[in-house]
């Protein structure tokens, strides 16, 4: 069989291989391609230029948790209170967001053990209405915090969102102050809080949860701050630094404590939590 045949000088196959879709992924960094097996392996971290692709609560999940967790919190469900429609009704895009993406809000809370240590976990997932903070993320978070104190054992909270959820106004705002008040409670009881951000951390939560911990972390190259770069830019008229609210201009600006890759999170907690005397040393 023929594979292929020559037309006015040039090769064109005969037929053409259909290449399935999401096998190659681009990275945006670089514009090189990689195969998403090789993603995988590397926890979505490209080997060559360190850029973290966003991964949701599952694949933190398996890579902090040993194979097992408790899921806290699940019971708390969004409802539209305000009855509030833009392009669409708020009811059915929660409808639909959770349809496509299989979650029922933009927090999942679990708990279980990192290299034998107990801990909780909030991790938010950027899929669900661009990981926006509404009244469930205040309240799962909540729980989160409740449960830590209560057990003693550390919390860490994984943020990656746009920030607040303008679909609930007041209501979603109010879930800063909440949060910060339930740390704070937190902080007297004596209980470390790990704040971990990813790319990006904007908005409300910047402003409340995020910059609250014990430990500020971050995931390199991370966008971090309250309001983006352009509309920063516009406000006060003025070019931006190189690099202006990545994880490591914060770094050498003191917001952040550190930057731990993805692929060495899990130790890095594993021994900073050792030296506060949790787990064995």
């Amino acid at each position: 069989m023929a594979w292929f045949k020559r037309k006015d000088n040039n090769i064109q196959t005969a037929t053409p291989k259909e290449m399935p879709e999401g096998v190659w992924i681009k990275v945006p960094t670089t514009g090189e391609m990689i195969h998403k097996r090789e993603l995988e392996q590397h926890l979505y971290v490209d080997p060559i230029s360190d850029y973290h692709f966003k991964i949701g609560s599952k694949e933190y999940f398996d890579l902090l948790f040993e194979g097992r967790y408790t899921e806290l919190g699940a019971d708390i469900l969004p409802t539209d209170p305000l009855n509030f429609t833009d392009r669409k009704k708020y009811k059915d895009r929660l409808e639909q967001t959770q349809e496509k993406t299989g979650l029922t809000d933009a927090v999942r809370i679990g708990t279980g053990t990192m290299n034998g240590i107990s801990i909780v976990v909030g991790c938010m997932d950027f899929s669900f209405i661009g990981g926006s903070m509404g009244s469930v993320v205040g309240e799962r978070l909540g729980v989160a915090i409740d449960y830590a104190r209560e057990k003693k054992i550390p919390l860490i909270i994984i943020s990656q969102t746009g920030g607040a959820r303008m679909m609930e106004s007041v209501l979603s705002l109010m879930q800063m102050a909440k949060t910060s008040a339930k740390l704070a409670q937190l902080s007297e009881a004596g209980i470390p809080y790990v704040s971990y951000m990813t790319n990006p951390t904007t908005g409300g939560v910047t402003a409340s949860y995020a910059m609250l911990g014990d430990f500020n972390i971050a995931e390199p190259g991370a966008l971090i701050g309250f309001a983006g770069p352009r509309v920063i830019r516009q406000t006060i008229g003025r070019d931006l630094p190189d690099g202006f609210q990545t994880s490591e201009y914060l770094l050498d600006h003191g917001f952040l404590d550190f930057i731990v890759s993805r692929k060495e999170m899990k130790n890095k907690l594993t021994e900073l939590f050792q030296l506060l005397g949790f787990g064995a040393s």
